[in-house]
C-alpha cells in the first residue's frame, strides 16, 4: 500500500470498516479516508443510517483507490475514491440518492451544484 503523502498521491487498499455514508478505513492506513465531493447525512439519522448502509454495501470487501486531494481538519485523509472497475464512490452514492455532491468542495465536480 502506498503511503499518503501531499494532495494527488494515490493510495489502493481493501476496506477495512466502513465508518458512515461518506467516511472509511482502509486496512494498514491509520487515518479514516473522508470521501471527496460528498455529503451524507449524519449518522443517528434515519437518512444517516441508510447512506451508511449503502455506503457498507457498495464498498465492503473491495480493495479501492483513491487519488488524495486534502488532509481535513480532522487529519482524515480527503480522497477521490474508486472501485476496481474504475467507478467513482461519490458518484455511484450521489446517484443512489443517499448523500449529495458537497459543491462547497467540489466546485460541482459531479455537476449537481
Amino acid at each position: 500500500m502506498a503511503s499518503p503523502g501531499h494532495a494527488q498521491s494515490q493510495i489502493t487498499g481493501p476496506v477495512s470498516r466502513v465508518t458512515d455514508g461518506d467516511t472509511f478505513r482502509l486496512e494498514g492506513l491509520k487515518p479514516a479516508i473522508r470521501v471527496w465531493g460528498l455529503d451524507a447525512p449524519e449518522l443517528g439519522t434515519r437518512e444517516g443510517t441508510a447512506a451508511t448502509r449503502a455506503m457498507a454495501s457498495l464498498i465492503t470487501g473491495q480493495t479501492l483507490r483513491c487519488t488524495v486531494r486534502d488532509i481535513d481538519r480532522y487529519r482524515r485523509i480527503v480522497g477521490q475514491c474508486f472501485l476496481p472497475d474504475g467507478r467513482d464512490v461519490a458518484a455511484l452514492m450521489i446517484e443512489r440518492g443517499v448523500a449529495t455532491e458537497y459543491c462547497r468542495y467540489s466546485g460541482g465536480y459531479y455537476k449537481t451544484c
